[in-house]
């Protein structure tokens, strides 16, 4: 019997293990402050976790129907009408999933076809290149240079074609903290009705802003019909462990994510969706939460600034979600790779941007800070950092 030599598929095999998995479980090897993987290091508040236990004893313990709860669809619809101006149809345009990078391979492999393109704007999130790989489409992937990260007609256009199924768009963006401004969300839509082609809107830290609120840009003219506003419950409540997330889409495009939602996780958590309902309720009912929220984080934003200048590193400040991007090069070092390793020996745990980008055409530049953390946290990973300039770190060979 011939020897099985293959048994990852073609279409996965190049991503490997991911960064986050990578870098995490250095930092527990060598007990090092963990500021890379993006979750915060405190709990979510008790209204939304004791929502959670009432739901659990109401017997909400059973499957749910397959695109959500009512009462969560009705929760996310009025949410959505808070955050972007306009209410979607909570039975027809709105799909509960199991946390957004669900949302993200249900949209792709519901919509994608084997010669469809997915644009992506790098630095991007991993999961994207690894769904659009699983949904047999192609990335077309564009780098935005930093530290402006600016999105242009001159960029994108060259990669727009009449095989362009979508453009994944996520704003606040992660690694770089960027808000677009109106004249990228405008050159974005522009090439999307230009094409034909969707705009795949991952709008996960809509809440966690500093210079403006959101804007989503299913929210310009003509947009609608043609973006799908991906979110989800973990970052606005610090709970990324309940893996509640939606895509919000007119009908024929939920369609087509419903069809492959069925048959990935077919409903996410019930007693889950039965507390976010309450949570979302309670932030349109009253915004005093969202406020708050804006200040802690501006707060730890603060704090972290101060931290990595005070140690060396030039840094892009974020406009929104909770990460800092610092120079590595800068400081001193090669690479953001060489710096992550380094760094995660001498106990503060990053995350090289450079997993961010199309492996054939990376930045290698930049780490990414997480600042969702206690002041402990981040405190002690100050003292770790200064225990040791950064200029002797980069020449060492720990």
């Amino acid at each position: 019997m011939a020897e099985i030599t293959q048994h990852t598929s073609s279409r996965l095999a190049p991503f490997g293990e991911s960064i986050f998995s990578t870098m995490s479980r250095l930092a527990v090897e060598h007990n090092a402050v963990n500021l890379g993987q993006g979750f915060p290091d405190f709990d979510g508040p008790d209204f939304v976790k004791d929502a959670a236990k009432r739901a659990i004893d109401a017997g909400f313990g059973q499957y749910a129907r397959a695109f959500g709860l009512p009462e969560t669809n009705r929760a996310i619809s009025r949410y959505t009408e808070t955050m972007c101006g306009f209410a979607a149809d909570p039975q027809r345009e709105i799909t509960v999933t199991a946390g957004c990078t669900e949302a993200i391979a249900a949209t792709l492999l519901g919509i994608c076809n084997p010669s469809d393109e997915i644009v992506l704007l790098d630095p991007s999130y991993d999961s994207y290149a690894a769904c659009v790989a699983m949904a047999g489409a192609t990335a077309r992937r564009v780098r935005l240079d930093g530290p402006d990260f600016r999105i242009t007609d001159a960029l994108l256009r060259p990669v727009f074609s009449k095989r362009t199924r979508a453009i994944i768009f996520n704003s606040p963006h992660n690694p770089s903290g960027r808000m677009f401004d109106a004249a990228e969300y405008q050159v974005v839509a522009a090439l999307a009705k230009e094409f034909n082609a969707l705009v795949l809107s991952d709008e996960v830290y809509d809440a966690i802003t500093y210079a403006h609120s959101h804007r989503s840009i299913a929210a310009l003219p003509g947009m609608r019909e043609r973006t799908v506003i991906m979110g989800s419950l973990g970052k606005t409540f610090s709970l990324t462990g309940w893996k509640i997330g939606w895509a919000i889409a007119p009908e024929p495009i939920t369609r087509a994510i419903r069809s492959a939602h069925q048959f990935l996780t077919f409903c996410a958590a019930t007693p889950l969706q039965r507390a976010a309902a309450d949570a979302l309720n309670a932030v349109c009912d009253d915004g005093s939460y969202l406020e708050e929220l804006r200040r802690d984080y501006s707060r730890r934003r603060a704090l972290m600034l101060e931290i990595l200048q005070e140690t060396g590193f030039r840094c892009v400040h974020p406009e929104g979600s909770y990460f800092i991007l610092a120079d590595a090069v800068s400081a001193g070092f090669s690479d953001d790779v060489t710096a992550a390793k380094v760094l995660v020996k001498a106990g503060v745990a990053t995350i090289p941007a450079s997993a961010f980008y199309d492996p054939t055409n990376p930045d290698r530049r930049w780490l990414r800070f997480a600042f969702c953390k206690r002041d402990e946290t981040m405190r002690e990973a100050q003292r770790r950092l200064k225990a040791r300039p950064l200029r002797q770190l980069a020449d060492s060979k720990i």
